[in-house]
C-alpha cells in the first residue's frame, strides 16, 4: 500500500480540497447504489407480489406504507423509485468522472510545467552530466505513464469507497455472514500481494527499456547521415529488432500478470459465494430475503474488489516512472540558477570597463586530478575584440562558458567592472550576451520565426538589416518565400554556411553588449568570411566581441589575442606582436595554416 499513499500525497499536494469533494461525491454514489440494491428486492416482496420474508430485515419497517398501496400501483411506484435512484446515481457518476478527468489532466499538466520549468532553469553543469534522450524520455513517455497512474489511483479510491459502503450495508443486514466473507477476502488479498511485487518489478523494467529505446532512436536520428554513409542500416535494424522484441515481451508479461490476477479473483469469488451461501443456509439459518440481498451486494462487490487489485497493480507499474519524474525535478531544483520568470524582469548589464578572470581554476569532475582551466589571469576590455586561439582541447570553449556564467570557477573568480560575478548578477550578464556556436542551431520553423525568437518585437526592416550584416540577406531574398521560408529540422534545407550566417543574424538582431563567436565563420567561404570580418570591424567600439577561431585570418584585426594550451594562458597580445614571436605557439599555429594553404 506504500505506493498508493505515495500517489495520494502527490495528488493531494496538487488538488487539495477538490480531491476530498470528489471523495464525498464517491460516497454519495456508493450510498445511492446501495439504496438501489436495498429497494429492489425487499420492496417488491413487501408489495405482496412476491413473498421473500423480509419483514425481519433491519430498517424494512420504514417501507411499511407500501402494504397499504394496491399491488397494481405498488410495483410501478417501487420501480419508479428504483429508476430515480439509478438515474441520480449515474448523473452524479458522470459529474464525478468529469471531475476526476480534470484532476488527472490538470495534474499531468502541472507535472509537465513543473518538470519543464525546473529543467529550463537548471545550470549548465546539470546538462553536461545528463543524456539528452533521458530528459526527453521523462518529459514525454514517463510523464504520460505517471498520468496513467493518477487515473488508476482515482479508480482505486472510487472502488475503495464503494466497497466500504457495500460492506457496511451487508454488515447491517447480516453481521455474521459479512464477517465470514470479509475474512475470506482478506486472505485472498494477502495471498495476492505477490502480484503487486511483480507489477513493481515490471514497471522498473519498462522504465529502463523505454529510456534505452528513446536514447537509441534519438542517437540514430541525429546520426542518420553517418548511418547512411557508412552503411550501418543492418546493424541498426538488428538493435531495433532486439529492443522492440524485449518491449513486446514485457507488455505480454504485463497482460499475463493482469489476466492471471483477474482470473484468480473471479474463480475465488465464485467459490467464496458458493461457500458463504452454504454456510449462511446451514449454519447461520439466514432468511431468504437477507440471503438474497447479501448475494446481490457481494455479487456486485467482488468485481470492485478485483478492480481494487487491478488498480493497485497498475499503480505499481507506474511508480518507477513517477519517481523518475520527481527525482529529475529534485535534481533540477538543486541545480537551479535563478527563480522561474525572473529572466524577463532583470535588465541586461552594460560593461563599462572590462571582464576579468582572477586566478580562475575549473574542472568538470571534482575527482579528476587535472584542471580544464588553471590559474587564468585575463582582462577583456569592453567594446574591443578579444580572440582565443589554441589547439583543440586547449580550454577555449570552457573559458568562454565561464565568461558567460554557464560554468562557475572552482577557485578564483570572474569579475565584471571589478565586481565578482554572482548568482544575483548572472542573469543580467546572460541577457547582455548573444552567442553564436560552431554548430549552429535553428528551429524547424520559418526564417522569420527563428529571428523573432530572440527579439519578438523586431520589425522586418530590422531583420533585413541583421541579415545584411551577416551576409545572409542575398540568399534569403532569393528564396521563394523569403523570410517565411521553412528551413526544416535544425535548418537542414540550408547549407552549413547559410545556417551559420542566419544564427549570426539572429545574434546581431538582439543588439547585445557582448557578442560571443565560437568558430562562427568556420563554414563560410573566403568571400563571406571577409564580409563578416568587415562587419565585426564596424562593431568594434559598439560592443565587446569575444571570438574563438581556428582560422587565424579571421582575427587579424583583433585588439587582443589570447593563446591557450592545456588549460593555461601561454601568450597574449596583438596579432602582429604574437606573429613576430618566433618559436611561440601562436607563430607555430600561424605557420601551419599558411603551409596548409
Amino acid at each position: 500500500m506504500g505506493h498508493v499513499f505515495y500517489f495520494l500525497k502527490q495528488i493531494h499536494a496538487y488538488s487539495g480540497k477538490i480531491l476530498y469533494i470528489n471523495l464525498v461525491a464517491m460516497t454519495a454514489i456508493g450510498l445511492l447504489e446501495g439504496i438501489g440494491i436495498i429497494l429492489l428486492v425487499p420492496l417488491i416482496s413487501m408489495s405482496g407480489i412476491v413473498d421473500m420474508g423480509v419483514e425481519e430485515i433491519p430498517f424494512m419497517s420504514m417501507f411499511g406504507f407500501v402494504n397499504n398501496i394496491p399491488s397494481s400501483l405498488g410495483l410501478p411506484l417501487i420501480l419508479g423509485i428504483f429508476v430515480f435512484v439509478v438515474i441520480a446515481q449515474n448523473v452524479m457518476n458522470r459529474q464525478l468522472t468529469v471531475k476526476n478527468a480534470v484532476i488527472q489532466l490538470g495534474f499531468l499538466r502541472h507535472m509537465r510545467i513543473e518538470t519543464y520549468g525546473s529543467l529550463l532553469y537548471s545550470n549548465w553543469d546539470f546538462f553536461i552530466k545528463q543524456r539528452k534522450s533521458d530528459l526527453i524520455n521523462i518529459l514525454t513517455a514517463e510523464l504520460a505513464r505517471a498520468s496513467a497512474g493518477t487515473n488508476s489511483f482515482l479508480k482505486f479510491v472510487s472502488s475503495l469507497v464503494f466497497t466500504f459502503i457495500q460492506v457496511g450495508l451487508a454488515f447491517w443486514l447480516s453481521p455474521n455472514i459479512t464477517i465470514f466473507v470479509l475474512l475470506c477476502g482478506l486472505v485472498l488479498i494477502f495471498l495476492n500481494r505477490k502480484f503487486l511485487k511483480r507489477s513493481l518489478a515490471l514497471g522498473k523494467r519498462n522504465y529502463e527499456l523505454g529510456k534505452n529505446y528513446l536514447a537509441g532512436i534519438t542517437d540514430q536520428v541525429n546520426g542518420i547521415k553517418d548511418i547512411k554513409s557508412n552503411t550501418l542500416e543492418s546493424s541498426r535494424m538488428d538493435w531495433f529488432g532486439s529492443i522492440t522484441n524485449r518491449m513486446q515481451n514485457e507488455q505480454v508479461e504485463y497482460t499475463k500478470l493482469k489476466t492471471t490476477s483477474q482470473l484468480y479473483y473471479k474463480v475465488a469469488s465464485s467459490v467464496l459465494i458458493a461457500a458463504f451461501i452454504y454456510v449462511a443456509v446451514t449454519i447461520f439459518s439466514a432468511q431468504a430475503g437477507q440471503l438474497m440481498l447479501v448475494i446481490i451486494i457481494f455479487s456486485r462487490l467482488w468485481p470492485r474488489i478485483a478492480g481494487i487489485q487491478s488498480s493497485m497493480e497498475q499503480i505499481a507499474t507506474t511508480i518507477p516512472a513517477f519517481k523518475a519524474v520527481k527525482a529529475l525535478q529534485h535534481e533540477c531544483r538543486n541545480a537551479q540558477e535563478f527563480e522561474m520568470g525572473m529572466d524577463n524582469k532583470i535588465p541586461p548589464l552594460h560593461i563599462k570597463y572590462n571582464l576579468q578572470c582572477d586566478h580562475v581554476y575549473f574542472r568538470y569532475n571534482q575527482n579528476e586530478m587535472n584542471y580544464a582551466l588553471q590559474d587564468i589571469n585575463l582582462i577583456i576590455p569592453s567594446n574591443q575584440m578579444t580572440a582565443f586561439v589554441g589547439r583543440s582541447g586547449a580550454g577555449k570553449s570552457t573559458l568562454i562558458d565561464l565568461l558567460m556564467g554557464l560554468n562557475q570557477p572552482e577557485k578564483g573568480q570572474v569579475l565584471i567592472d571589478g565586481i565578482p560575478l554572482t548568482s544575483e548578477s548572472l542573469l543580467a550578464l546572460r541577457r547582455a550576451v548573444s552567442y553564436v556556436p560552431q554548430d549552429p542551431f535553428l528551429f524547424n520553423a520559418s526564417i522569420k520565426e527563428n529571428l523573432l525568437l530572440v527579439e519578438p518585437n523586431a520589425s522586418e526592416e530590422e531583420m533585413w538589416e541583421a541579415l545584411e550584416f551577416s551576409s545572409a540577406a542575398e540568399f534569403v531574398s532569393k528564396l521563394s518565400a523569403g523570410l517565411d521560408t521553412l528551413i526544416g529540422d535544425r535548418g537542414i534545407k540550408l547549407s552549413g554556411g547559410e545556417r551559420q550566417r542566419l544564427v549570426l543574424a539572429r545574434a546581431i538582431l538582439r543588439n547585445p553588449s557582448i557578442l560571443v563567436l565560437d568558430e562562427a565563420t568556420s563554414a563560410l567561404d573566403t568571400e563571406n568570411e571577409v564580409k563578416i570580418q568587415e562587419a565585426l570591424e564596424r562593431l568594434k567600439g559598439k560592443m565587446t566581441i569575444i571570438v574563438i577561431a581556428h582560422r587565424l585570418s579571421t582575427i587579424r584585426n583583433a585588439d587582443q589575442v589570447v593563446v591557450l594550451d592545456e588549460g593555461e594562458v601561454i601568450q597574449k597580445g596583438g596579432f602582429t606582436q604574437l606573429a613576430e614571436e618566433k618559436k611561440s605557439m601562436f607563430s607555430h599555429l600561424l605557420q601551419n595554416q599558411l603551409e596548409a594553404k
